[in-house]
């Protein structure tokens, strides 16, 4: 259920992170943000999502926050996805302006102050669009593809190289927080949500550490929620193949009795049978596999489960309380707890 209620700011800033097994960054990102927003003389707080990790970030993030009481520690029962847990992490942020970023290190920690002096001017939301990029080819060719699709199937206004990378003030994350669909794509959601939005160029830098947690086939399933999360356009589209279909058989009837009636002969065999047979066969499920895929999705926001499940969630600036635990056997077991 989404939160309906308005989050009272209790600092000027909240910088939210989601990770998973992120344990080759999240020493080095803590110690780049903090450098970062010391200087700012500002009342903040880093908010670190652990999306279900089978590495060792969650305990390299418990041993940081017993250093530094502004670090808030949530973890998720278990892996939840890249945008729900973006979607926790702004539920639980306090701050009057909250930064949002991935924790690979792609996008600079040094950027957040030219996001803050930008925001201040006016705007609810300022995201980076990325100058230049370190992705490999593949990356860089399917992430634009993706940007057409959103903006020509979707008519959502979504930047070429824009990216997770924003700041977004307190009237803005509340009214994201409002949103209560399933199936998110958190960019799109919050081009969606109009306001007052800008982008500004940031700095893209190869991944610090670790594996990229996009490859190709999560790419591709994004790409496709994404579409079907905005949009009736592929039912359209399977319409639009049915009715082309219909009307070359109509025409391929005509042409068969112009044949026979006309010039005395017909068709002969059977392989121009099978392959219509065939052909007409694939447009049919691919059109039930497009229709399926919207009932599904209805079946699932019917079942209104929760979004997410959190094992612990220590707010910054409370006392810390961590259970001891075997994390081999939560992971292999499937331990579900509720929050800490």
């Amino acid at each position: 259920m989404a939160s309906t209620a308005k989050t009272t700011p209790t600092c000027e800033l909240s910088v939210v992170v989601p990770l998973f097994n992120e344990e080759a960054n999240v020493e080095e990102l803590y110690r780049r943000l903090t450098a970062t927003l010391e200087p700012l003389s500002l009342r903040y707080e880093l908010l670190f999502v652990d999306d279900g990790s089978r590495d060792s970030t969650f305990p390299k993030i418990v041993s940081l926050r017993e250093k530094d009481s502004r670090l808030g520690v949530l973890r998720f029962s278990r892996n939840f996805g890249h945008h729900l847990a973006i979607t926790a992490g702004l539920q639980h942020a306090a701050g009057q302006y909250t930064v949002l970023m991935d924790g690979d290190l792609q996008d600079r920690p040094e950027d957040i102050p030219a996001l803050y002096a930008k925001i201040k001017e006016g705007y609810q939301c300022v995201f980076g669009i990325r100058a230049t990029r370190h992705d490999g080819p593949f990356k860089r060719i399917s992430s634009k593809l993706f940007a057409y699709l959103m903006n020509k199937l979707v008519k959502l206004d979504v930047p070429l190289n824009s990216c997770v990378f924003r700041i977004m003030d307190r009237q803005f994350v509340d009214a994201f927080n409002q949103l209560e669909e399933r199936h998110r794509f958190v960019t799109g959601l919050m081009s969606w949500m109009g306001f007052r939005q800008v982008g500004i160029p940031v700095v893209h830098d190869k991944r610090f550490g670790g594996q990229t947690k996009y490859p190709l086939l999560k790419m591709i399933l994004l790409a496709l929620n994404s579409v079907t999360s905005f949009s009736f356009r592929p039912l359209q589209i399977a319409s639009w193949v049915g009715g082309l279909t219909a009307l070359c058989s109509v025409l391929g009837i005509a042409i068969l009795f112009y044949r026979r009636l006309v010039l005395g002969y017909g068709v002969t065999g059977w392989t121009s049978v099978m392959v219509t047979i065939l052909f007409l066969g694939g447009v049919q499920l691919i059109a039930l596999g497009v229709l399926g895929e919207y009932v599904g999705r209805s079946y699932d926001e019917q079942k209104a489960r929760p979004l997410y499940i959190i094992d612990q969630f220590h707010r910054a600036g409370e006392s810390l309380t961590v259970r001891k635990e075997n994390h081999a056997q939560r992971i292999h077991q499937g331990v579900l707890g509720l929050t800490g």
